[in-house]
């Protein structure tokens, strides 16, 4: 007897059905660096900001201590300036000039006639001379250590010669020269205004060792600015 059931179907398999094995995702670990709050960011521009200032004022600071410590060196062993309070030197200097004065003038050379110096005041000026109590005085020399000098009338006789005063200055003479010879490192200086000027008609000489410096210019007024 024949059997009416149909065999079996046998399984198929369909390509590309096949499962292929799942791949590991793998997770790198990166350690994220915090993020400052607003506050923290805050406070550290400020302390920048303070830093800042606190360098600024010791650069300030330094340069001005710099500053200070070259213009006391300059003025001790340089320059200086000087005003003028009276009319000894007139009209070479007026009163309320302001000159500059060079003190290293004579570091390699030495005081000649016809320079105008500023000196320490002598002892007996302050006594003698009816003047403005200054503890400098500013003069031309007329006689260097070593010459003999006298004046006779307006005129200046150094040894035995007139002094050709080629600088501007007020006659009559006033007070004579008596004749006498220079002591070895002094020096003879009057005031350009002779009849009115307190010098060493008066009080007598200079010593080397006085003398501060050589007025080399007027700086002050300004329509007064001229070399001396």
């Amino acid at each position: 007897m024949t059997s009416d059931a149909e065999p079996p179907a046998s399984p198929t398999t369909e390509a590309g059905d096949a499962t292929a094995p799942a791949a590991t995702d793998v997770a790198v670990d990166i350690e994220a660096s915090p993020t400052p709050s607003r506050s923290e960011a805050r406070t550290a521009r400020a302390a920048a900001k303070r830093r800042s200032a606190l360098r600024s004022v010791i650069d300030w600071v330094v340069v001005l201590a710099v500053a200070t410590t070259i213009a006391l060196v300059v003025r001790a062993y340089v320059v200086q300036t000087y005003y003028i309070p009276s009319l000894s030197m007139y009209p070479t200097l007026k009163v309320g000039d302001r000159i500059l004065v060079l003190k290293a003038a004579y570091r390699f050379t030495t005081p000649a006639t016809g320079d105008v110096i500023v000196f320490r005041a002598p002892a007996k000026e302050r006594s003698m001379c009816d003047s403005p109590e200054v503890d400098d005085l500013v003069k031309r020399i007329i006689g260097t250590p070593g010459e003999t000098i006298w004046s006779k009338g307006s005129l200046i006789y150094v040894n035995g010669n007139v002094l050709n005063q080629t600088w501007s200055h007020v006659n009559p003479i006033g007070a004579a020269i008596s004749h006498q010879t220079i002591p070895a490192n002094d020096y003879f200086v009057m005031g350009d205004n002779h009849p009115e000027s307190c010098d060493s008609r008066v009080w007598g000489y200079v010593p080397r060792g006085n003398i501060i410096g050589k007025a080399v210019l007027i700086f002050w007024p300004f329509s007064r600015i001229s070399i001396i």
